[in-house]
């Protein structure tokens, strides 16, 4: 479910060379009195490939992809992630120059060996018009693009690239797996409320190629990534103030997703997730009594301030033992989630306005054992999110 604050000072969006009046950061009901309010997502069959495109009419969407590299031996993990904010004040305007979009793209390279993180940001308008747009997003398929970024479907692969300060990375990423549809077929609780759904599905164990650049060293790689699509019209509950959440390739071919939405004191709003084991068509999917995320060792950023969980212990109630591999068969399971590097913070002031924690991180079971990789993404602990 991974996304950031879709919020920006006005000053920052006149540095962007963005067209005002725009209110990104407004919620459905905070619209300008006279913009239509979108109505909540209802369950609908996802549709594919259309689906796997844009759905401008809604008001947030996101493409998010991250994977655990490896150069000749050299542990490294990437994201890159495109986000959409509809702008609800612009959308009866005729004007071939009005931004009824806003797009946003972040971009990241973790360096375990090297103990650091390199990432960089951009933002651009999206009017739909493509021989002025610097952003756009098809409504037929993956394809999203931001000036050189993009990720782009075709066929069964994924093409990907990004470059920032010290780093780039081009990479092809081969479909081992059918999609994955989160929550109900695709509809995905995000709250006590009915309304607080997405559409949310999910691509795991992704088969990576391609070439990591650090410093001007070109690094060949070969990894697994996970791919999410996400797209909503309110996923927050009033009372979230941020999220937890993994998204885990399994060493057995599985692949397992769990979050918490969480208020100010710490505790859960909401929970979810899923596990799909090898070669299953159909996930497990987790009610929100099922995933216990407790904190078990604290990192502070020396540039935030905000204190962060970098190692969870997950507990999945009620799984049926046929889902297990590799010592994971139990109930309840026990799991720990621990970051390869505590330094993982990303500061998008510059583009959506969030601080928050995402970075590459093994998953152990009850025996200490590593059973998989991926990303661990936290939000609102530096402050609260935004959506």
């Amino acid at each position: 479910m991974p996304t950031q604050a879709m919020s920006l000072p006005r000053r920052q969006l006149l540095t962007a060379g963005l067209s005002l009046p725009l209110w990104p950061g407004l919620t459905l009901a905070q619209a300008p009195t006279g913009t239509p309010v979108a109505p909540p997502l209802v369950k609908r069959p996802l549709q594919f490939p259309r689906d796997l495109g844009s759905h401008p009419d809604t008001a947030i969407e996101w493409w998010y992809i991250t994977g655990a590299l490896q150069a000749s031996g050299r542990a490294l993990g990437f994201q890159l992630t495109f986000f959409r904010s509809r702008v609800p004040s612009t959308q009866a305007m005729r004007s071939g120059f009005a931004a009824k979009q806003l797009m946003f793209a972040h971009a990241a390279v973790t360096d375990v060996a090297g103990q650091r993180l390199l990432h960089d940001q951009r933002i651009a308008r999206s009017s739909g018009n493509a021989a002025v747009d610097l952003a756009q997003a098809s409504e037929v398929d993956t394809d999203v693009r931001l000036r050189d970024w993009f990720l782009v479907r075709q066929g069964n692969r994924y093409q990907a690239h990004a470059s920032g300060d010290g780093f780039a990375f081009t990479l092809t990423l081969q479909e081992t797996q059918p999609l994955l549809l989160q929550g109900d077929q695709g509809l995905s609780r995000k709250g006590p409320d009915a309304s607080q759904v997405s559409f949310y599905y999910s691509l795991p164990q992704l088969a990576v190629t391609g070439e990591v650049t650090l410093a001007g060293q070109a690094l060949p790689v070969t990894g697994r990534a996970w791919l999410d699509h996400e797209w909503s019209q309110s996923i927050m509950p009033p009372q979230a103030v941020g999220w937890d959440w993994i998204g885990m390739n399994l060493a057995d071919g599985g692949a397992l997703t769990a979050f918490r939405l969480r208020d100010k004191t710490g505790g859960t709003v909401w929970a979810g997730g899923s596990w799909r084991a090898a070669g299953v068509a159909q996930p497990v999917v987790f009610t929100p009594d099922q995933v216990l995320f407790q904190p078990e060792r604290w990192w502070k950023s020396p540039r935030s301030g905000a204190s962060y969980p970098v190692q969870w212990s997950l507990t999945i109630l009620g799984l049926p033992q046929a889902i297990g591999g590799q010592g994971m068969a139990a109930d309840p399971l026990q799991l720990t989630v621990e970051a390869l590097l505590d330094n993982q913070e990303l500061d998008s002031s510059r583009s959506t306005g969030a601080i928050y924690w995402e970075g590459v991180s093994d998953l152990r079971n009850a025996q200490g054992q590593p059973v998989g990789r991926g990303y661990l993404e936290m939000t609102g602990y530096a402050r609260p999110l935004q959506l």
